[in-house]
């Protein structure tokens, strides 16, 4: 009996100790496994991402309180390539070989302005493809090679919203071949039912992005407070982009308005907008910015526009323990061209004061009927 008692005893102990060994393998295993790779957007059905941290890479820099200051910029349209029905080189292919195949000649004027931030999100109204033009039917179809990404990289252009009336010039063969490129090279992308997410100062900020044409207001005055309840569950700091409104249109129309705050009472953090191609009045909501239009920035469709003033977008988050708090914002007016009689697609702050007055006179006097248009545009930060 006592025999027996003694072998069960060893058996037990032998077991307890397979059993550790186990376990530690087990253990070291799971922490053994590779980080998953870092992802610049992802469905909002989809798991959270991790966030692509953003290629400015600045140093963290605590404030005295603990918190950090996030500075993050927003450019209206990019267009760059040309249509591919037409025969010789494009517009912009023109003007690249002036500037001997320099693809960073497009943010030249720019690029120190836009890297001194934290994340510059611009819209991307171009396809980054070889596929064959699927809208056979549209007046302008925008297509580059995908090596053109070179453009954004260079400009210290982080992300972007792909949700526009060109998204789909060449069809989701098009589409697949663009987001790739962006994924590839590490820029983050938001379009509708995909969350783009990026990190800067330890922050993660989320991009929503929409097009309103064919009647979408009905449906997305449901669905974009949905996607903001997932994205605050995920970012500290969500921005909502819009293509919506009329082109050459210098104020939003009703259904812009009342979208734009909708989104704001839902939780996002800022609301920036384009397809209009001019500047529009910028609205401050329930203590956050609804910007209705950024404009052009690099504009390849047409050398001769009729206006082609602008502005870059800048504003400063106050982050700490999961709160955030908007700290002002200022802006840049520009010309989309380095140039006052043609169009060469170099975004150039302007230097000459009348004309940076012109460009705040005009957002001033355009937003006097809108209930919340701010009183004043300053161009350096309080």
């Amino acid at each position: 009996m006592k025999k027996s008692l003694s072998l069960m005893l060893v058996l037990l102990v032998l077991l307890s100790a397979f059993g550790g060994l186990a376990s530690q393998e087990e253990e070291v295993s799971l922490f053994a496994q590779p980080s998953p790779t870092p992802q610049a957007s992802v469905s909002l059905d989809e798991d959270p991402p991790d966030a692509t941290p953003s290629p400015t890479q600045h140093a963290v820099q605590l404030q005295a309180d603990g918190s950090v200051i996030v500075t993050i910029s927003a450019v209206g349209d990019l267009t760059f390539g040309g249509d591919v029905r037409k025969g010789g080189l494009s517009l912009f292919d023109k003007e690249l070989k002036k500037q001997g195949g320099d693809l960073g000649f497009v943010t030249r004027n720019i690029r120190e302005l836009l890297a001194e931030d934290d994340m510059t999100i611009a819209n991307f109204e171009t396809t980054l493809t070889s596929a064959p033009v699927f809208k056979k039917g549209n007046e302008f179809i925008f297509s580059a090679p995908p090596e053109y990404i070179e453009i954004l990289t260079r400009g210290s252009i982080e992300a972007v919203s792909f949700e526009n009336n060109h998204t789909l010039d060449h069809g989701q063969a098009g589409v697949d071949e663009t987001t790739a490129n962006f994924d590839k090279h590490g820029i983050t992308w938001s379009a509708e039912g995909h969350l783009g997410i990026i990190e800067a100062q330890g922050v993660r900020i989320g991009m929503l992005a929409y097009q309103t044409f064919s009647n979408q207001y009905p449906r997305l005055y449901d669905l974009v407070p949905l996607d903001i309840a997932r994205a605050k569950t995920q970012c500290d700091i969500v921005i909502v982009s819009y293509h919506w409104g009329d082109e050459l249109d210098y104020a939003p129309n009703a259904n812009q308005q009342k979208l734009g705050r909708l989104t704001i009472d839902a939780g996002a953090d800022l609301v920036v907008g384009h397809h209009s191609h001019r500047i529009n009045p910028i609205e401050e909501y329930n203590g956050k910015y609804i910007v209705y239009s950024l404009a052009n920035f690099s504009f390849s469709g047409n050398n001769k526009p009729s206006d082609m003033s602008s502005f870059v977008f800048q504003m400063r988050f106050q982050v700490k323990d999961g709160v955030t708090i908007g700290r002002g914002f200022r802006i840049i007016p520009m010309r989309i061209s380095s140039k006052s009689d043609y169009n060469d697609f170099m975004p150039t702050p302007f230097a000459d004061q009348r004309l940076i007055d012109n460009v705040i006179n005009t957002m001033l006097s355009n937003g006097k009927k809108l209930e919340y248009a701010v009183t004043s545009y300053p161009v350096d930060w309080e």
